[in-house]
């Protein structure tokens, strides 16, 4: 009973100090050229390969004021958001792999998709849309994205 206590507590050992080696440090993003988090958040966050991008509403980085216009023109600035972020990071626009698109007004779907569209061409990402109640600011779309690239 006591070598196997020993083999469990060595093998243990052996997990947690591969898992320690392998772990890296996550890295804040942030660049004054988006909007500034409106909380206790951060733009983005780097972990490994990926990116994790917190979610943007269609703020205009300098006055940090909600941009004016609809549902096209709050996408077009929500996605010009989450590029200058992408870009601060060193990814693309390519490089997302999951979109989540939140809406005031599921109507606005297909106004929002029109937009979209534009900026994901090639390779569409993995990409949930819903309704919420209300959005910060009451703006009319948050998107929040996570990229992903093969380290160079």
């Amino acid at each position: 009973m006591k070598k196997f206590l020993i083999s469990v507590l060595f093998l243990t050992f052996l997990i947690f100090a591969c898992g320690e080696s392998e772990q890296k440090e996550n890295k804040i993003i942030s660049t004054k050229e988006a909007p500034g988090a409106i909380g206790p958040y951060s733009q983005a966050i780097k972990s490994g390969n990926n990116l994790y991008v917190s979610g943007q509403i269609a703020l205009d980085a300098g006055s940090g004021k909600l941009i004016e216009g609809g549902i096209k023109e709050q996408t077009h600035q929500t996605i010009k958001n989450i590029r200058t972020i992408l870009s601060a990071a060193g990814y693309d626009l390519k490089d997302v792999v999951q979109c989540q698109v939140f809406l005031a007004n599921l109507n606005d779907y297909d106004e929002m998709n029109n937009v979209y569209v534009q900026y994901f061409k090639n390779q569409s990402p993995a990409r949930a849309v819903v309704e919420v109640k209300r959005i910060p600011r009451d703006a009319l779309i948050e998107i929040m994205v996570v990229a992903s690239k093969q380290e160079e």
